[in-house]
């Protein structure tokens, strides 16, 4: 089996079955986007005398996908935008739903919900990315390599990781948890939630076993206008934002929005730079009889170096001694910074429209698409050349085409004041094209392009994958006793055509998921709510999963997983609360195991059993003060023993605390606020955890830490809200590991290592993310 390099979607993504099929795709792509803001006028003109008595979206809908609710009903919710209120644009209305500075947010929907909203992510530096804002969540434990947000991270979710969760931006799947800057720049997040034991029927996820994680964009504004930023910090970093508004263009309802954003910062472990440029577009138009179209558009360049993520004996060495392990600064060495660099170019598209028809219906069209290409170059040794002269070489991952279209189509029929049913079809077609090309390092140290004909040695075996998938659900939400008891009952099948194709020859799966769903909420009176929430989830390999493998070695199963959840919320004038107990049942654990430059190689470790709970606690201001607090307590287990291909035995595993599950995540934040003075504090706990399968090899528990402050000062000239502020990461400097990069059969498993100017060599166990040192960044924005 080849390694496995992570894929940049935020789940598996389908493969190509022939050129009409790909034309078919990216037709119907654009022909929905043209629909976006064509068919809603068309429906306006036949429903303009009806309006629906019943907000019709199902519990995961996105707010563009809404129509007015009654004016008697109770605020609706769904999984990852669970509060009506976040539509209403007056800032006090929407800081009413917050607690503990924007940390958490009154949830109502029938299952576990955790949001961080724009208050809090205003405090926190542009740089931040949804890991960066998600890290204080009770249900996560989020691993981030550097301070400057371009090279992402990873997340542990309840005994799972970002690899079991679907990934979202407004709805749509994005890339993944080590690419995440792909996605967004902060300044245009209005918030990012968080469903740990949950997915919605109408989401297009193929990997939600861990739940899903949406980041919500802005809504252009009414205004002409807009927002510029300046940041500059540790290690060298500088930033510049400029968003720009157009406020409703004429009279057409439509209005929207263009930001770029430039990001430089030096490597702090060892020698190197990284760069970063980035554009987000976005468009709304709403009509009256409540249809709505929503388009989001982002492109994101990007060239970082790829870390030497440190063995145990690295860290200790580092820690005890001070010698790094990160890359040289050497230009003749194999290990030369710019010889170990991540170039890529991402476009990403998500257009939601939500159309009100009339007799009660509505109809939803939610079309996506991205398009990426670029290679990882890594260290290749050195040769002799015909010359005589010793060069260096340099390996590639080459993805010339890493491509994903799909689109999600449900109508919804409001039947009475009771119940809304929803009946969907949901299709992606995703495929990559990749190859492992081999180079002469150019003379300055640098990798060239893999297409460089006058350095390229070698092109490499190329390779085709990925899958389509085509899905059909129902769905149906039920409201009784004057809306106080809601029941949402769906079922989802999924079905996909797995394909992969090498030199050596063909293979393709036929694979089927049945997902049922059922979740119910009682609002008990107007503080209290108890939920419980039933599902099936799956997960299946990535077309990057199945593009390491030769065609002959079979297609790895689907993992599967039954969860239950059950929950109570409380929350007044004063204080805001949540309690979700958990229970996850999962055959075919899927885990992948790091071995070197972004590389891994998924492995089957049988059954897994996670339960525990979850505690969210925030308080609203108390003479400027909103303190939170979380905790979550995790008992996961493995299953099954597991055969090491290493050490050729069968390890006894079974029983054991499972792989990447620390038992407690604990955290405390407070932010205070007077006249124009903010700031906020934060300190997360991950307890001890096994890094290996066999036990043997485990991290001990950790603490990290921020602080963010600041001041908002009067309006002065154009400058309406000119802001300056402090944002501080690992206050004390501590060198912790915070989280394995993979898992590892044992601490006897080899792999080879690069460290500076050494030779490679044979390293053992487990590699390792290492909180950055300390890290200050100042900013200077204002809205104009």
């Amino acid at each position: 089996m080849k390694d496995n390099h992570q894929s940049r979607g935020s789940g598996s993504r389908s493969g190509s079955l022939g050129y009409r099929r790909q034309l078919l795709a990216v037709t119907c792509l654009a022909g929905s986007v043209l629909a976006a803001f064509a068919t809603p006028a068309r429906a306006a003109q036949l429903s303009k005398h009806h309006t629906p008595r019943h907000q019709t979206s199902s519990r995961n809908t996105p707010k563009t996908a809404r129509t007015p609710s009654r004016a008697t009903a109770a605020p609706r919710a769904h999984a990852l935008d669970a509060s009506a209120a976040e539509t209403v644009s007056v800032t006090s209305s929407r800081r009413a739903l917050n607690g503990g500075g924007g940390m958490m947010r009154v949830e109502t929907a029938p299952h576990a919900v955790q949001t961080v909203t724009k208050e809090f992510i205003d405090m926190r530096a542009p740089t931040s990315t949804a890991l960066d804002l998600i890290q204080n969540l009770p249900s996560l434990n989020v691993t981030t390599p550097d301070s400057s947000g371009m090279e992402g991270g990873q997340i542990q979710s309840r005994g799972l990781t970002d690899l079991d969760m679907g990934l979202l931006v407004d709805g749509a799947p994005a890339a993944a948890a080590k690419y995440l800057s792909e996605n967004v720049d902060s300044e245009n997040v209005e918030s990012v939630s968080v469903t740990p034991g949950s997915s919605a029927t109408d989401l297009p996820v193929m990997s939600a076993a861990g739940g899903v994680m949406n980041e919500e964009t802005r809504t252009p504004s009414q205004k002409r206008g807009g927002l510029i930023d300046f940041s500059y910090g540790t290690n060298n970093l500088s930033r510049e934002f400029l968003r720009l508004e157009s406020g409703e263009i004429g009279h057409s309802g439509v209005r929207g929005y263009f930001s770029f954003s430039n990001t430089h910062a030096r490597s702090w472990m060892g020698a190197g730079t990284n760069q970063r440029k980035h554009i987000d577009f976005g468009l709304q138009k709403d009509w009256h009889n409540g249809s709505n179209a929503k388009f989001f558009l982002s492109w994101n360049s990007a060239d970082f170096i790829i870390d030497n993520y440190p063995t145990s004996d690295q860290f200790f060495r580092y820690k005890h001694t001070g010698q790094g392990y990160g890359r040289t600064d050497d230009r003749k060495s194999n290990n030369y910074w710019g010889n170990n660099n991540d170039h890529w170019n991402q476009i990403f598209i998500s257009a939601p429209v939500h159309i009100a028809l009339p007799s009660r219906l509505s109809l939803d069209i939610h079309p996506y698409f991205s398009f990426g290409q670029g290679w990882d170059a890594s260290p290749g040794g050195t040769t002799t050349d015909a010359a005589g002269a010793t060069r260096g070489l340099t390996n590639y991952f080459l993805q010339n085409e890493y491509r994903s279209v799909g689109t999600v189509a449900k109508l919804n029929w409001e039947i009475d004041r009771h119940n809304t049913f929803s009946v969907g079809y949901w299709y992606e077609n995703t495929q990559t094209i990749q190859s492992y090309p081999t180079s002469y390092q150019m003379a300055d140290g640098n990798a060239p392009s893999p297409n460089w004909a006058a350095y390229q040695i070698s092109a490499g075996d190329k390779q085709t994958a990925g899958y389509e998938i085509q899905s059909l659900f129902v769905h149906d939400t039920a409201k009784y006793f004057n809306d106080h008891l809601t029941v949402d009952a769906g079922f989802k099948f999924v079905m996909t055509n797995i394909w992969n194709k090498d030199y050596y020859g063909r293979q393709e799966a036929n694979r089927t998921a049945p997902l049922p769903q059922l979740s119910i909420g009682y609002r008990i009176d107007n503080h209290s709510q108890v939920y419980l929430n039933v599902e099936g989830d799956y997960r299946q390999p990535s077309a990057v999963d199945l593009g390491w493998l030769y065609t002959s070695v079979a297609i790895p199963k689907n993992q599967y997983s039954i969860k239950e959840e059950l929950g109570y919320r409380y929350h007044d004038d004063h204080i805001i609360a949540d309690v979700a107990f958990f229970n996850y049942n999962v055959t075919n654990r899927i885990v992948d195991q790091y071995v070197g430059m972004n590389s891994y190689k998924p492995f089957n470790i049988g059954s897994q059993q996670m339960r525990g709970f979850d505690v969210m606690v925030a308080a609203r201001p108390i003479h400027g003060f909103s303190p939170y607090a979380s905790v979550e307590y995790l008992h996961a287990s493995q299953d099954s023993n597991v055969f090491d291909p290493y050490l050729n035995t069968m390890l006894h595993s079974k029983g054991t605390q499972a792989v990447m599950a620390p038992h407690v995540i604990a955290n405390f934040g407070l932010t205070y606020t007077y006249k124009g003075f903010f700031a906020n504090g934060s300190v997360h706990y991950t307890g001890p955890q096994s890094v290996s399968i066999a036990g043997d090899q485990r991290i001990p528990g950790y603490v990290t830490d921020t602080l963010s402050m600041g001041y908002h000062f009067k309006p002065f000239m154009f400058a309406q809200s000119p802001t300056f502020r402090l944002n501080f990461t690992n206050l004390t400097g501590s060198i912790v590991r915070t989280g394995a990069m993979g898992a590892v059969y044992s601490a006897r498993d080899p792999s080879t290592v690069h460290s500076g100017n050494l030779a490679p060599y044979t390293g053992y166990g487990n590699s390792f993310m290492v909180s950055p040192r300390f890290t200050m960044t100042g900013t200077v924005s204002t809205a104009f």
